[in-house]
């Protein structure tokens, strides 16, 4: 299983800088939304990976689809982003005088209880005004940047690991979480009911875990399952009229604590953007995913439907060509007990070993067939591949210039990764190490200028 990354959310009036200042901070790690998905609220999460320490960067504006009903008011992402994130950036523009809203959004934040750092945009502006006008917010901390000429960003990032925890080496355990995500009301909780139910050793809701996130244990086939379903209870009259409130931060916690996600659609309204947007998420964070229709007793169809919705989805979802799709009914039945025989199937591709020699001949072959292109004279050098890691499936390559590497030869030596072995159902990762970039790594842990990380374990391992 692994550990929980550590969540902060950016929040804030409109036009202070926010996704600025998130595109600063994500920089060059992509944010991840599938990026075919053509949406412009693309940058609303990305992972941030900072002096051996790492965490999901929300944007909470960005977070709700335009084109639901439910967009969300400031208000309410206030509200998710207290009770969810692990440290709250509260963002302002320096030229302005504080506000009312400046102060209700302060408020709503430090009364969380949670970390707050208050972060003064625009500083490089001549109206820009100095921070004593913004201590009567009653945050602290006080960080002056530019995003815009990419000053400060680097004091706001060593703000926040002083809050969250190092990377750590998690314990593993045997349970299999199977997390079910999608939007609301596609039947996600009809389908966990039923999941749940089909079972007869049915462990109940453990207790301790938040309201959010329902839970049950559940054996199966001599394995260990624990189902979380994002829907999670509400207190009475928290519920919206009509519609179930949807939390992404919620789900994206989900998301972090499942080996596998089943990503649910309606039958009667498949592909959205936020579908895609999910499924960008779970690709991003390594879990495993397959992508359940469901509802499909209610879908109205003839002989072919299936046949005709199938090369549909797949165009939709091109960004995970990877994920099984699998048609359910928690009314009927129609193949409930198949999901757990797909994620046992899918957990166990996860976790196979490959063999060295294997990996570096299917190397060896691709770059004879294909070199990889680079600059003018520097030509990145693929010499060798490990596997470091399962659970997702994890490949270092070592060589040099390996910075030229361009994304479409990772998908071709991926594709070729899949013929060799099976990964039906995950993603897989690379990791590209340039051998000057080691050295100095390894000189700066020499020094004790650095911690001894999981990825400084692995390369001396490669070295072996």
């Amino acid at each position: 299983m692994s550990s929980k990354l550590p969540t902060v959310a950016i929040i804030g009036q409109a036009n202070v800088g926010k996704s600025s200042l998130f595109n600063r901070m994500v920089r060059s790690q992509q944010a991840i939304v599938a990026r075919e998905a053509g949406t412009t609220r693309d940058n609303v999460l990305g992972k941030v990976d900072y002096n051996y320490h790492q965490f999901w960067l929300v944007d909470t504006a960005g977070l709700k689809d335009p084109n639901d009903e439910f967009e969300a008011s400031i208000q309410e992402q206030i509200t998710e982003a207290a009770e969810a994130a692990d440290v709250i950036l509260v963002v302002v523009d320096s030229t302005l005088v504080v506000s009312d809203d400046d102060r209700f959004v302060a408020k709503k934040a430090l009364k969380s209880k949670k970390p707050v750092i208050l972060v003064t945009n625009k500083a490089d502006l001549k109206e820009s005004m100095p921070d004593n006008e913004f201590r009567r917010l009653g945050i602290k901390t006080i960080v002056r940047t530019s995003a815009e000429h990419n000053s400060g960003i680097t004091d706001v990032l060593n703000q926040i690991v002083t809050h969250i925890p190092a990377e750590a080496e998690e314990e593993p355990d045997e349970v299999l979480r199977i997390a079910l995500i999608g939007r609301p009301n596609v039947g996600k909780s009809s389908l966990f009911n039923t999941l749940a139910g089909k079972q007869q050793a049915i462990v109940a809701n453990i207790a301790g875990t938040t309201r959010d996130v329902n839970r049950v244990q559940i054996r199966f086939k001599n394995h260990d399952i624990e189902l979380l379903d994002t829907a999670g209870m509400r207190k009475p009259g928290k519920q919206e009229v009509g519609i179930e409130k949807f939390s992404v931060l919620r789900t994206l916690q989900a998301i972090e604590q499942a080996d596998i996600c089943f990503l649910l659609m309606d039958a009667n309204e498949l592909n959205t953007q936020l579908d895609q947007r999910l499924a960008g998420i779970i690709d991003e964070a390594g879990k495993g995913m397959a992508i359940v229709v469901s509802k499909w007793d209610s879908a109205e169809k003839d002989a072919f439907t299936r046949d005709a919705v199938a090369p549909q989805i797949a165009r939709t979802f091109k960004f995970t060509p990877w994920a099984p799709l699998i048609f359910t009914s928690a009314v009927t039945g129609q193949n409930v007990t198949k999901l757990f025989d797909l994620a046992l199937d899918i957990d166990y591709r996860r976790k196979q070993q490959t063999k060295t020699r294997v990996l570096n001949d299917l190397l060896q072959q691709a770059v004879q067939a294909h070199p990889p292109a680079g600059l003018k004279n520097t030509h990145p050098k693929l010499r060798y591949m490990v596997q470091t890691d399962t659970n997702p499936p994890w490949f270092v390559i070592y060589g040099s210039n390996l910075k030229f590497v361009h994304w479409s030869y990772k998908r071709y030596l991926e594709r070729l990764l899949r013929e060799t072995y099976n990964y039906a159902g995950t993603p897989i990762k690379f990791s590209f190490r340039d051998e000057k970039q080691i050295k100095s790594n390894k000189e700066r842990v020499a020094q004790g200028k650095a911690p001894v990380t999981k990825k400084y374990k692995q390369e001396k391992e490669a070295e072996k």
